[in-house]
This record gives structure tokens, C-alpha cells and sequence, in this order.
């Protein structure tokens, strides 16, 4: 398959052998007139200049010794010229024409093939899918309350995102190789270690799976509370196999028995729970939280090394222990949402 820059046209002209133009002009004189069956044959190689195209027109009647020595001629001039410059003629129209029709072929044959790897527009979820959720009255009657500071930490829950927080995939033709953000293994082995963390993504089991194996040890990944992927994000089978906008309704991890389970206040028969005053959604999109927006630690997307010109998981560590003191973490996030300072130093 050629790339697009083998078939952008070059600024080499045409090479072209037309024997029997010098066959006629030897003949002119006595006024012969005759009628040639020809073949053309069309060669199109490319350089770094563009395709080259040279056709060939060859004459199937027996040539005279003038014709031969015409075309001697001819070729010994088209060796000193090595390109030689033809005027828009009605061969050179029609080598143009082929010509022109084969780049086409070629960019149309690119264009599908880069059609296969270029991922649609993200469209919106249908209703069977819950269509686009909004916060609800009373989550944002309390989130606008004026935050307060406990007297001490607590364990709070974590919500966290893998693909484009923690990770970042170069290559969707190597779905299995990722390259983990700066600091994120060992950023991950704190909130384990300190708080309760669900890993949330809205990508396909098998790929969730892949990326959890490449970023956790055994050990680490049964800390987690729930490994999920798109299959929790509640869409009809239309909607799970298309590129449809998802959400993350922090509702669906505060219902799971396994993340009530893991409440500190279980344990001992208390009835604490899960909701928008300890737990917050670690993610590089705002629209997946659009139904608990003010839960939302957003971060940059992760899109590489190159790209990766701050400490940000170093200052999201910091930010979330802040977290662990509030009495309300909606409060505080939504008057003091996180930003990533420039200046930061290790």
C-alpha cells in the first residue's frame, strides 16, 4: 500500500517514446499516410518526487530503414534529455487522463484503508441507555453548602479511571501495549494501600483487563474494590457495540455490594455509605461525570511521555489527601477545584 506522499504528484514531467512520431516526421516528404495499430503499455513507479509514468507506444508493422534510423534518432535524443518536455498534445492528454485516474484510484484505496482506523464521532447515548443524565436537585442543594474540615483524615473511595489517567495506548493496532503515566504505579500502590479504590473504565472487559495487568501486581489488583468496564455502564447492546458517549453515575459503584461492603462504618454494623461527601471520580473527561460533576478530579489527558511536561499524579496524590480531611468532598471540589500548578517541584 502506498502512503500518501508516494502518490502526491511529483514536479518531474512525463517521459515519453512515441516511435511513430518520427516515423511520420522521416515519411512526411513522400506524403505516406498509414494507419498503426498501437499498444500502449503504462508503467507507474514511485520516487521521491512522485509516480513516474512512461508509456510506450510500439508499432506492430514492419519498420523501413528510414524509420529505424529516425527512431535511433529520436532515442539518442530522449537519452541526452533524460525527461523531455511534451506539449498538451491528444496522447499526452489521454497519459494525463490515466494517469490522473490511477492517483485517484490510489487516494480513494488510502482513504478507505485510513477509514478503518479513523473512529467516528462519539454520539449520544439513546434512551434506552439512560440518554444524557443530569445532576439531581438535591446533590446540587448540598454541594453548594460552604465546605468544612474534619479533625482528622478518613478513608474515603477513589473512583478511578485507567485509559488517558493512568495510561496511555500509542498504537490502537497493539490494543495490549500500554505506556503507564509518570509516578503511576507507585501512585497507585498509595491509594490502595490508604483508601478504598474502585477502577472504572468504559472500555471493553478484555481491554480493562489488559490495562489493569500491565499497571498492578496480582496483590495490588485484589486490593481493588471493583474492576469494571463498559459492561457497568448500563447501555442497550446497540448502544455497548457503538462509539456512544458514556457516563459514570456514581450511583451505580454506591449501589454494588461489594463497594458498600468496603464502607469503614460497615464492618461494625453501622450504616454509613457511599456518596457525594467521600468518594471522588478520578478522570480526564468532565462530561463522564456530568451526572456528579462537582465529584470530579479531572486531570490531563494522558497522551504520552512527550506530552507529559508537568508532575501531575504527584499533585493529584497531594489533592486527594486534602480530600481525606473534608467533610464533604462535593463542597470542597466544587469551590476549590483541582488545578495543576507549574511551578510544582518533587
Amino acid at each position: 500500500m502506498a502512503s500518501q506522499e508516494d502518490i502526491t504528484p511529483g514536479n518531474q514531467p512525463v517521459q515519453v517514446v512515441v516511435a511513430q512520431k518520427a516515423m511520420v516526421k522521416a515519411n512526411a516528404g513522400k506524403g505516406i499516410k498509414r494507419k498503426m495499430n498501437r499498444n500502449r503499455t503504462l508503467t507507474s513507479t514511485g520516487t521521491a518526487n512522485g509516480p513516474q509514468s512512461q508509456v510506450t507506444v510500439k508499432t506492430k508493422k514492419k519498420k523501413t530503414k528510414k524509420q529505424k534510423k529516425a527512431e535511433k534518432e529520436a532515442a539518442e535524443a530522449s537519452s541526452a534529455q533524460p525527461a523531455t518536455q511534451v506539449t498538451e498534445t491528444e496522447e499526452t492528454a489521454e497519459i494525463a487522463e490515466i494517469t490522473a485516474a490511477t492517483a485517484a484510484a490510489e487516494i480513494t484505496e488510502i482513504t478507505t484503508e485510513t477509514g478503518l482506523l479513523v473512529r467516528d464521532e462519539i454520539s449520544t447515548p439513546s434512551a434506552a441507555s439512560g440518554g444524557v443524565p443530569e445532576p439531581t436537585a438535591s446533590y446540587l442543594r448540598r454541594a453548594h453548602l460552604a465546605p468544612s474540615r474534619l479533625s482528622s483524615p478518613r478513608r474515603i473511595l477513589i473512583v478511578m479511571d485507567l485509559n488517558g489517567t493512568l495510561l496511555h495506548r500509542p498504537s490502537k493496532r497493539r490494543a495490549s501495549h500500554f505506556i503507564a503515566r509518570p509516578h503511576a504505579r507507585i501512585f497507585m500502590d498509595y491509594l490502595l494501600s490508604t483508601f478504598s479504590v474502585a477502577v472504572w473504565s468504559s472500555a471493553r472487559p478484555h481491554n480493562v483487563q489488559a490495562m489493569v495487568a500491565s499497571l498492578l501486581t496480582p496483590a495490588q489488583r485484589q486490593r481493588c474494590l471493583v474492576v469494571w468496564g463498559r459492561e457497568h455502564m448500563g447501555l442497550s447492546s446497540a448502544d455497548y457495540d457503538a462509539r456512544v458517549q458514556c457516563y459514570k453515575r456514581l450511583a451505580r459503584v454506591w449501589g454494588d455490594r461489594c463497594v458498600m461492603a468496603a464502607h469503614p462504618d460497615a464492618q461494625g454494623g453501622g450504616r454509613g455509605r457511599w456518596d457525594q461527601s467521600n468518594t471522588v471520580l478520578v478522570d480526564d473527561s468532565a462530561e463522564k461525570a456530568r451526572s456528579e460533576p462537582h465529584n470530579l478530579l479531572r486531570i490531563p489527558e494522558y497522551l504520552g511521555p512527550e506530552a507529559e511536561s508537568q508532575h501531575v499524579l504527584p499533585q493529584v496524590h497531594d489533592y486527594i489527601n486534602e480530600l481525606a480531611w473534608q467533610a464533604d468532598i462535593s463542597q470542597y471540589i466544587r469551590e476549590n477545584p483541582f488545578k495543576l500548578d507549574a511551578s510544582y517541584k518533587l
